[in-house]
C-alpha cells in the first residue's frame, strides 16, 4: 500500500522518482564507492517528509528505538545486515551486551528492545540485556502486551570491562541516546566494542551539524543525477544562545526566522508552489519530538505564550534548551485512510531493513507527527526496498516509490557517516 498524495502537485516528486531510477546504476555504485571510504553508522532511522514537490529527511536517528512496528518479513533482512555488521567490526563475537533507555514503564519502548533482542540472536549471538537504571538491582523481568518476556539485569564494572554476572560480552550494543551525557560505566571500557560509539550520543551530536554534512551530500548527489539538491535538501539555519525561560537571544531566532522564510519563498516562487511556508525551531540536540515549533511568520515569536516557552525550554531528561536549529518546514501530503502520514526507513549498516508510516489523525499537513496519539503502519518494503521496478510510470509503484526514500534516507546515513567522523575524538584531525 502507497499512501496517496493528496495535492497537484505530484509533478517535481515523480520527475525526482523518474530520475532517481533511471539513474539506479550509477547510486549504487556511488553508495558503493562511498562506502569504502567511509564507515556507517551502527544503525539509524530516518524520518522523511514528501510535500509532492519535495521529499527530504527532517530528522536522523543514531539510536532508533521503534523496531517493533518492522513486520515479521522485514525481519530477514535486518538479520541479514545485523550479520555484516557484526562481522565487520567483530567476526568472533559471541555475546552482546545490550544497554536500552531508563524508562523501564514504556512497554512499546521494551518491545522494541525484545525486538532487538531476537534480530541479534538471529543473527547468531548471546543477547542479554543489561540496564543502567539505579533502580534494577537484580535480574527482572518484564511481560509485554504482546505476551513476550524480557529480562533485565544490573550492569557490573570490572576493571575496564561491563558485563553482567556470568556473562562477559565483547561488543555493547546502545539503544540509549546518552540525553544526559555518558555514564561513568560506559567511560575508558578496554578491547570492548561499543556500538554506536559514544560520541554519536546527543550530548556531544547537534541536528545543525547534522544537516552541514547533509547539504554537502545533497549538493554532490544532485551533481550526480542532475537534480536541483533542495528537492532533497531542508535549509536550515542555527541559533546558539537561546533562552526560552527568560525569552533572551530571541533577536537571533526572529533574523534567523525571517531570513529563512524569505530564501523558501524565493524557491517556491521559481517552482510555482502555492502553499505558505514555514519553519520549524527545534532543538539541536534531543530526541522525542520534543522542544518542537511551527513558524509561519518571525513577529509571531515576539508574543510567544508561556506554555510554548515552557514546551521550547526543556527536553529528554531535563536538558535545557539555548541551542536551536530553525529548519525549512517540509509539509507531508502523504496521506493513509485521511490521516496525515510520513515515512521512517529503518536502516543497520549500510543496508535498508525496512520501516512504516507514523500517521496521525489529529495533526496537519505541516505540524510534527512525533506526537501522543501517533500511531505506526508498516511500510510495504516485502519486496526489497533496493529493488526498484523500471518501466512502472513514477508515482505508481509501491517499489519504486520505497525505491526513492531508501535512497534518500541512506544519503541522510552517509551524512551521518561524515559528521561522526568529524566529532571523533580519537580521530586524528588536521590541524
Amino acid at each position: 500500500m502507497v499512501p496517496h498524495l493528496v495535492t497537484a502537485l505530484t509533478g517535481p516528486i515523480n520527475e525526482l522518482e523518474q530520475r532517481i531510477l533511471e539513474s539506479t546504476p550509477v547510486i549504487e555504485r556511488w553508495f558503493r564507492l562511498e562506502w569504502m571510504e567511509h564507515t556507517p553508522p551502527f544503525y539509524t532511522s530516518v524520518d522523511i517528509r514528501n510535500a509532492g514537490f519535495k521529499l527530504a529527511p527532517v530528522d536522523t536517528n543514531l539510536f532508533p528505538g521503534g523496531w517493533n512496528n518492522l513486520t515479521n518479513e522485514m525481519l530477514p533482512l535486518a538479520v541479514q545486515a545485523a550479520m555484516a555488521a557484526i562481522e565487520k567490526i567483530c567476526p568472533e563475537a559471541k555475546n552482546l551486551l545490550l544497554v536500552p533507555e531508563n524508562h523501564t514503564r514504556n512497554m512499546f519502548y521494551l518491545m522494541n528492545v525484545a525486538q532487538l533482542q531476537r534480530i541479534f540472536y538471529s543473527a547468531g549471538l548471546n543477547v542479554r540485556i543489561g540496564s543502567l537504571n539505579p533502580e534494577v538491582k537484580e535480574p527482572t523481568p518484564i511481560d509485554l502486551p504482546n505476551g513476550e518476556r524480557i529480562v533485565l539485569e544490573p550492569i557490573i564494572r570490572q576493571g575496564r570491562r561491563i558485563g553482567l554476572k556470568h556473562f562477559d560480552p565483547c561488543t555493547i550494543l546502545l539503544n540509549n541516546d546518552l540525553s544526559a551525557g555518558v555514564p561513568g560505566m560506559l567511560e575508558d571500557l578496554h578491547e570492548q566494542y561499543v556500538l554506536p560509539p559514544l560520541h554519536a550520543g546527543w550530548h556531544v551530536r547537534r541536528k545543525s551539524n547534522h544537516f552541514r554534512a547533509y547539504e554537502e551530500v545533497a549538493k554532490r548527489f544532485g551533481k550526480l543525477v542532475g537534480i536541483d539538491p533542495w528537492l532533497i535538501n531542508p535549509m536550515f539555519a542555527h541559533c546558539g544562545q537561546v533562552n526560552f525561560a527568560e525569552g533572551t537571544g530571541f533577536e537571533c531566532l526572529q533574523s534567523n526566522v525571517d531570513a529563512l522564510l524569505t530564501k523558501i519563498r524565493r524557491k517556491y516562487k521559481e517552482y510555482g508552489i502555492q502553499e505558505r511556508p514555514f519553519v520549524v525551531v527545534k532543538a539541536d540536540n534531543g530526541t522525542y519530538g520534543m522542544g518542537v515549533m511551527m513558524v509561519r511568520d518571525a513577529a509571531e515569536l515576539s508574543n510567544l505564550n508561556r506554555r510554548t516557552k515552557n514546551k521550547m525550554n526543556v527536553i529528554k531528561d531535563g536538558q535545557q534548551v539555548s541551542d536551536v536549529i530553525i529548519q525549512e518546514g517540509v509539509m507531508t501530503h502523504e496521506r493513509i485512510h485521511d490521516a496525515v502520514a510520513e515515512p521512517v526507513v529503518y536502516m543497520m549498516d549500510r543496508y535498508v531493513v525496512g520501516g512504516f508510516y507514523r500517521v496521525h489523525a489529529e495533526r496537519g499537513v505541516d505540524e510534527n507527527l512525533n506526537a501522543p496519539g501517533a500511531s505506526f503502519v508498516p511500510l510495504a518494503f516485502e519486496k526489497s526496498a533496493l529493488q526498484p521496478q523500471p518501466g512502472s510510470k513514477p508515482g505508481a509503484s509501491v517499489p519504486n516509490r520505497f525505491y526513492m526514500y531508501g535512497v534518500v534516507a541512506r544519503l541522510a546515513m552517509l551524512a551521518a557517516a561524515y559528521e561522526l567522523e568529524a566529532t571523533d575524538p580519537e580521530a586524528e584531525h588536521d590541524a
